[in-house]
């Protein structure tokens, strides 16, 4: 059977859910649905970041102390999951105290095994990125290149991690395992990270408080880009009550990141866990960014802002997760706007795949009296078609999800062909092409299956409306060949994707 483990980025609580984070967990969601429906064994976690100086900068301006907002925006969090249909099956908060034990315990290992020493560190810092930059990472006006703001000089005795001892073990990991990192150009700009010259880096703070105490000098905490990182592998051990899930579930699969936290995830990640003596995850995906209509990064100012609320309720969460994963191939920036939502709803979920199911199921119910004919699939459509299910598998195993989406979306458009190349209407008058209808219709049937199979991890509510009308429950991924035989008899399909005002 195997297993399955997929992450999202634990979410920082120093400001409310927004389309970022939808985005992520949607997709996270998508892999999850998809390898359930392998018969895999799926784990999946998403959470909340909650330590560190840009929580501690938020509370403080809001004045609120650090617990306090972690606590308010760890429930924003928690409910959005739900919300987009996410099926994660545990929500780790780093402030829980099983976590902070846990990372204690792997970084006194690390220590342990002679990785970790003290020192004094100076260098430019963004209070926001809760993060040192090296040169080749300061933009002009000694600006942070990903939040824009000037940076700080900060000079502190604090814990270091060896990075630097990692140069060797790193290249090689990387020529070794070709898609550890994807897509390619990600890797190529952790790889150029990586042969520029590591340094070693802070594992500790001593100008903060809110964050993982460090065991061995209580006076300190942990940087907290280690204490985050560390949730990935801490909540395997506490997800499930009385049990520890670390040998059946570790290594992930993939972690999906957004390219902002590349350099953590692709660098100091993989280097921490071999300091720790545990393996290195599968893959790391990192997707783009999600830009405004005139293509800058979303600012409420600039009124470029897509509320993800907002569209799930004008137009339902699989129109969400649907836009989002479809409009901008998933691994590059891409820009998103309400017209595009509208434009997606209405001409391709409303009129390709809703009227397509629509009109399948009406035609049999009209003019089989819903008993679906037991004849075989016509070959232009099984032949076409034969190999849809493994193409689907093998771009979602290389997390294309945008790919796979499009290679569905051409049985979509292909039955829709169908129907008017067809015409049952017109065979349904003449007595002598009784078979011709038949065929015509139990193809279309055995198509609007399939697709309410591949279709599932993308459109959860819609094609379980759809599955309950043709009366097979099952998402099993065996039931998504295109054969006949499938369903014996079709019920009243009320509109997948009603039309809004």
């Amino acid at each position: 059977m195997g297993t399955f483990y997929v992450t999202t980025p634990i979410y920082y609580v120093n400001a409310a859910p927004h389309l970022g984070h939808a985005y992520t967990t949607i997709a996270a969601d998508v892999l999850a649905r998809h390898h359930r429906q392998r018969a895999q064994d799926v784990f999946f976690l998403t959470g909340t970041d909650e330590h560190g100086e840009p929580v501690a900068l938020a509370a403080e301006a809001l004045g609120v102390t650090p617990k306090e907002l972690a606590d308010q925006n760890a429930e924003r969090f928690t409910a959005l999951a739900p919300r987009l249909d996410a099926t994660n099956d545990f929500f780790i908060r780093t402030s829980d105290p099983r976590h902070v034990e846990a990372v204690q315990a792997v970084l006194a290992r690390v220590k342990d095994n002679g990785y970790v020493y003290e020192g004094e560190y100076e260098g430019w810092y963004c209070p926001r990125c809760a993060d040192f930059k090296s040169e080749t990472e300061i933009a002009d006006g000694n600006r942070c290149p990903i939040h824009e703001i000037e940076l700080t000089r900060e000079k502190e005795t604090n814990w270091f991690f060896a990075l630097s001892r990692f140069q060797e073990p790193l290249e090689q990991l990387y020529a070794e395992r070709e898609d550890f990192v994807l897509p390619a150009s990600r890797r190529n700009e952790a790889l150029s990270f990586i042969r520029s010259g590591l340094r070693d880096v802070s594992l500790s703070r001593s100008t903060l408080t809110w964050g993982v105490p460090v065991p061995w000098d209580p006076e300190q905490v942990f940087y907290v880009w280690f204490d985050a990182l560390l949730n990935y592998v801490t909540a395997l051990q506490f997800a499930r009550e009385g049990e520890d899930l670390t040998d059946h579930f570790w290594p992930a699969s993939v972690h999906i990141i957004g390219k902002d936290i590349l350099k953590f995830h692709t660098v100091y990640w993989p280097a921490l866990l071999m300091a720790a003596g545990l393996p290195v995850p599968e893959r790391v995906f990192v997707h783009g960014f999600l830009l405004g209509s005139d293509g800058r990064k979303m600012s409420k100012s600039l009124g470029n802002v897509l509320d993800p609320f907002e569209v799930m309720d004008r137009y339902g969460t699989d129109a969400l997760r649907y836009y989002l994963l479809r409009d901008v191939a998933f691994g590059s920036d891409g820009s998103v706007s309400m017209e595009g939502v509208v434009s997606r709803f209405e001409g391709e979920l409303a009129n390709e795949l809703g009227n397509l199911a629509s009109r399948t199921i009406a035609m049999v119910l009209r003019y089989r009296d819903g008993a679906v004919p037991s004849c075989a699939v016509d070959p232009v459509i099984s032949d076409a078609f034969a190999s849809l299910p493994a193409t689907v598998a093998e771009r979602v195993d290389a997390v294309d999800l945008t790919g796979a989406l499009d290679a569905i979306w051409e049985l979509v458009r292909r039955l829709n062909r169908y129907v008017e190349e067809t015409t049952p209407w017109v065979l349904a008058k003449d007595e002598a092409r009784a078979g011709e209808l038949d065929t015509a219709l139990a193809s279309l049937v055995a198509g609007v299956r399939t697709l309410s199979v591949l279709l599932h991890p993308w459109l959860p509510e819609a094609t379980e409306k759809l599955r309950g009308a043709l009366g097979t429950p099952s998402t099993g991924y065996t039931d998504a060949e295109l054969v006949a035989g499938g369903v014996a008899r079709v019920e009243k399909l009320a509109p997948l994707f009603p039309k809004t005002q």
